[in-house]
């Protein structure tokens, strides 16, 4: 069961008053404590929103349903009682933005949704880089520092987006919804369906619910902010529980560093007495331990960058 713990949520309308320092105030408590977040009044239309709703969901049902049912038959094992415990019980499609969009390759897809995704994209791009701005503004780093950190010698950050749909589920208790991990990258923007449950976090040993709010835009940080900011601010574990009744639907972005950027903490983070907790590496060469072991604890893969740096210190790369 999950805990009923108060989760944070950060109205963006308040940045612009009087009020702004307590909503940055919120905004630090919750990188800092939560990893996890979720805002309101964030600037993108609802009448967007709810386009992209209603697209995804027409797509699942005319597209991907009845493949996913026949994956799900398979599953559960023909009835027996058996866990399934490397798979998910999830029907997904990944679109990539930069540095280079994918989404005219992507089959199935009618021109009316490529386009509309191809806006909400444009939205949440640069959603992604203002709230880097306000992480970059209570840190004390100058604005841009991560946005640029992200870039790499190529310029580009990779930015894409994870359509998902969480049917229901006859056994949730034989399979997961999706595995707890914590996500790898930069920071994530999750717009996700306001009437079906299922997404939770780990918070201080419990599992604590996401809970689904009507055009709120859920924001979490992935493995690279924590090693930037030299874990002031972590990523934390999450996973998704099936559920029963209702298709939850899931559209998480992805605001990565370029495959070429080069990660470490940010000097200005460091502290003279502790110097860095964390590694240096290339982010293409953290995805290639990441794939290995993304339902695994987050910790090995620091280690065995720092390990390596001591080893080689001239060396940061993972064949």
């Amino acid at each position: 069961m999950a805990a009923t713990l108060s989760f944070p949520i950060i109205d963006m309308g308040l940045l612009g008053g009087e009020e702004r320092p307590a909503a940055m105030g919120l905004l630090r408590d919750a990188c800092e404590n939560w990893g996890f977040f979720e805002i309101l009044n964030h600037g993108i239309t609802t009448e967007l929103m709810d386009e992209v709703e209603k697209m995804t969901k027409d797509h699942y049902k005319r597209v991907r349903e009845q493949r996913f049912l026949e994956f799900a038959s398979k599953t559960l094992n023909d009835g027996q009682d058996v866990k399934a415990e490397n798979l998910d019980w999830e029907s997904t499609f990944f679109v990539r933005h930069l540095p280079e969009s994918n989404i005219a390759d992507i089959p199935d897809l009618d021109d009316d949704y490529r386009r509309v995704m191809k806006q909400f994209a444009a939205e949440l791009e640069k959603l992604a880089e203002r709230l880097l701005d306000l992480l970059c503004e209570n840190l004390g780093l100058e604005k841009g520092y991560l946005t640029q950190a992200f870039r790499g010698p190529k310029g580009s950050p990779t930015f894409g987006t994870k359509v998902s749909s969480y049917p229901p589920c006859p056994r949730p208790d034989l399979v997961n919804g999706l595995r707890a991990h914590t996500d790898a990258g930069g920071i994530i923007l999750l717009f996700q369906d306001d009437r079906v449950a299922g997404l939770q976090l780990l918070k201080d040993g419990e599992w604590v619910d996401v809970p689904p709010m009507r055009h709120s835009v859920v924001v979490n940080l992935g493995d690279q902010l924590e090693v930037i900011t030299n874990g002031r601010y972590k990523s934390v574990m999450h996973r998704v529980v099936a559920q029963t009744d209702g298709n939850r639907m899931s559209i998480a972005s992805f605001y990565n560093p370029g495959s070429d950027a080069v990660i470490s903490p940010a000097p200005a983070l460091v502290e003279e007495e502790a110097g860095e907790v964390y590694p240096k590496f290339v982010f293409e060469d953290y995805m290639k331990l990441y794939v290995r072991h993304k339902f695994e604890a987050k910790e090995p893969r620091f280690e065995a960058f720092k390990s390596m740096e001591t080893e080689t210190p001239n060396r940061i790369v993972i064949a």
